[in-house]
C-alpha cells in the first residue's frame, strides 16, 4: 500500500485516538487503524468507521458511561498586557 498523500510505503497498524466533539465535550476513542509513518495520514476501513458510527449515536443518546481524564480550561487574554 502506497500514501495516497505522500506516496510513502512506510504504513503500519497502530492505536489512535479519534475524537467525537460532544457540545464542548470531546470523547476520546481509541481505534486501530493504518497509519503513514512519513505523513500521519490514517486509513480507517469499513469495520471501523462503522464502530466510531455506533459509538457517535450512542453518545448522543448518552447510552454510554465515560470516564473522565482531566478539564479543559479557556482563558480570556483581551486587556492582559
Amino acid at each position: 500500500m502506497r500514501c495516497v498523500i505522500c506516496g510513502g510505503l512506510d504504513i503500519k497498524d497502530k492505536e489512535v485516538e479519534e475524537e467525537i466533539k460532544v457540545g464542548n465535550d470531546i470523547v476520546i476513542v481509541p481505534v486501530n487503524v493504518k497509519v503513514c509513518m512519513g505523513c500521519g495520514e490514517r486509513y480507517y476501513d469499513r469495520e471501523t468507521m462503522k464502530m466510531l458510527e455506533v459509538v457517535e449515536e450512542k453518545i448522543e443518546k448518552k447510552q454510554l458511561k465515560f470516564e473522565l481524564l482531566g478539564n479543559v480550561l479557556k482563558v480570556k487574554v483581551s486587556g492582559v498586557k
